[in-house]
């Protein structure tokens, strides 16, 4: 089959797996994307194959749209291994990025036929599984990550995350690139952290979130995993790319845990938007396979995210039969970031301030009471310059940090 056999622009698509791309060729464009299609399949740069039959063919994948630099391609299931993402993403998004005829090329979506979402089970516990857990049933919940991200001891690090769960936080997190350090061993982190946890749920009468960052080897990852729920805890967070999508499957299947699945390393792949991988994409396979919460990007902030492209990522982790994935918004959020996030992206959000809570000028316990007061202000309707007014420590913030428009 030559590359161009791969256009078959009358074929409707049934119980097919879709994937659409952006694609940008200097040679023939219909050559281009059918070779996409092709390498992405059954097929390769030389049509005479000596070993290709007819009963093959009738499984290659189809290129079944073209509109200007946007391919639409049906992939039929035999080509997959269903429960396998590493292989699945190894087909659509393997050696096609590197093909000499292809100039640039970005998978932008991709669509689960129903027989393939069936051999996942998705999030174990999801938004409203979360939000039974926290005891928190309509506002956003409000997150922060330990600040300075590497330096802290065992000791200083339970500290920090006591001031910010006694100020009002919801959750508290490790950063992405702390795990077992020298100065801040994993078990004695978790130990004392989780012990401060539940001294500030006895001292605020609300439910509280840990989430230990336990990215390691696989085998490490089960040990570490089953030490977090030894000592009581009820999340982990895993990074999902640098991991692995095979480890993070069978970790996910392992662990009766809450999962936060950090991002670390996607602008690699989503962002030049006209090659690689979108965080959508992303998205969808870090659902399926179980993530219980997961950062999407804030909109605002100091990381690269647009709008539209955000609220698209958000919307497809919240639809759907299977357990809603909580969207994380974080990146160089502050409480003056709140009000105009609730705006953008909803309730059903986790808003996770780093900087935006330790930097206060009052400190952690008084950064984090300025964030949940924004929260609170807003979901009772107030605007956060109004509800200020009352309130010293969002009063503070927003006269260091100013208040998005």
């Amino acid at each position: 089959m030559r590359y161009e056999d791969f256009i078959k622009l009358n074929y409707v698509p049934e119980n097919d797996l879709i994937c659409e791309y952006y694609l940008e060729t200097k040679e023939d464009f219909k050559k281009a994307a059918g070779g996409v299609a092709a390498e992405s399949s059954i097929g390769t740069w030389d049509p005479d194959l000596t070993t290709m039959k007819p009963e093959i063919e009738k499984i290659a994948a189809k290129v079944f749209e073209i509109r200007g630099n946007r391919i639409k391609i049906a992939y039929p299931l035999d080509l997959f291994e269903m429960d396998n993402v590493s292989q699945i993403l190894s087909s659509v998004a393997g050696n096609v990025f590197g093909m000499s005829i292809v100039e640039n090329l970005r998978l932008l979506d991709i669509v689960f036929p129903e027989e393939m979402l069936k051999k996942y089970r998705g999030p174990k516990f999801g938004i409203s599984g979360i939000r039974r857990f926290l005891k928190i049933k309509d506002r956003p919940l409000v997150g922060t990550i330990v600040k300075p991200k590497l330096g802290l001891n065992a000791e200083e690090q339970s500290e920090v995350a006591y001031k910010t769960w006694r100020g009002g936080i919801d959750l508290v997190k490790d950063d992405e690139n702390l795990t077992d350090m020298s100065f801040n061993r994993f078990e004695d982190r978790v130990s004392k952290v989780l012990e401060m946890k539940d001294r500030a749920e006895e001292e605020t009468g609300e439910k509280k979130g840990y989430m230990p960052n336990i990215t390691a080897p696989y085998k490490e990852m089960e040990r570490r995993a089953e030490i977090v729920e030894n000592l009581g805890g009820k999340y982990i967070m895993v990074d999902i790319l640098t991991t692995g999508w095979s480890a993070f499957e069978e970790i996910s299947k392992y662990t009766k845990l809450a999962i936060h699945g950090h991002r670390a390393m996607h602008g690699a792949f989503t962002r030049n938007k006209k090659h690689g991988i979108t965080m959508l994409v992303i998205a969808k396979f870090a659902r399926l396979i179980g993530t219980d919460q997961l950062h999407t990007g804030g909109v605002i902030g100091k990381m690269e995210g647009e709008k539209n492209e955000v609220i698209e990522i958000n919307s497809s982790l919240r639809s759907g039969n299977m357990k809603k994935t909580f969207p994380v918004a974080s990146g160089g959020l502050y409480p003056g970031c709140v009000e105009k996030l609730i705006e953008i992206l909803g309730k059903d959000i986790v808003i996770q301030a780093g900087g935006g809570v330790h930097a206060h000028p009052m400190g952690s316990e008084r950064g984090a009471m300025a964030m949940r007061q924004a929260v609170e202000g807003v979901m009772k309707g107030y605007s956060l310059k109004e509800y200020a007014e009352d309130h010293e420590e969002l009063k503070k913030a927003i006269e260091r940090w100013g208040v998005v428009e």
